[in-house]
């Protein structure tokens, strides 16, 4: 099989080499055809592709799109948030098993960003028990600097926040990611 193949193609590019030495003129012709037409995809896809990323920076700018996801597309939408504000090595980790880290990162001085993202519906709020679970692991577990519990709702008042006051854990709710997401500049507290 491999030797019909190996002598098909020696006689494919003898022809090819036999047309090129008899019509240089039409070899450049249909060469520079090729090329063109490479360019002009090229062209054509890479305008397409910078008008997707433009309208998905544009969609990523309101917060009200992150009403209608789920939470892994909520963790993704924060991951890219977070690339876009300079931080780096940028890594979505939730799912089952995630001990509370759904995103890590490095923020734009180095050090280790954990965060517990909260995708809730417009009428449920992240209570104390959240916050709590996440300050249980955000340090010790996963080596944690900078400790980011996000959500596109609100925490409910209580001692959650408290805890994460005195435990240096930075609460964002909808209103702080929304400004966030708009300005591309996040809280004080998240850098």
């Amino acid at each position: 099989m491999f030797a019909v193949a190996a002598v098909v193609g020696l006689v494919l590019l003898r022809a090819v080499i036999d047309f090129v030495r008899q019509h240089p003129y039409w070899t450049a012709l249909l060469v520079s055809l090729v090329v063109a037409g490479a360019v002009a995809v090229f062209v054509v896809v890479s305008k397409q592709r910078a008008r997707e990323r433009a309208d998905q920076a544009q969609r990523d700018r309101l917060i009200a799109v992150t009403d209608a996801m789920s939470g892994p597309e909520f963790e993704q939408w924060f991951a890219r948030l977070l690339v876009a504000s300079g931080f780096r090595d940028v890594t979505v980790c939730g799912g089952p098993g995630d001990r509370g880290a759904d995103v890590v990162a490095l923020a734009p001085d180095g050090r280790r960003v954990v965060v517990q993202c909260k995708r809730q519906s417009a009428d449920n709020r992240v209570g104390s028990a959240a916050i709590q679970r996440f300050a249980g692991t955000c340090r010790v577990i996963h080596g944690g600097e900078i400790c980011i519990l996000v959500t596109n709702s609100f925490f409910t008042a209580g001692d959650g926040i408290q805890i994460a006051r005195q435990l240096n854990i930075t609460l964002i709710d909808r209103h702080a990611l929304e400004m966030w997401a708009w300005t591309g500049r996040p809280p004080v507290d998240a850098v």
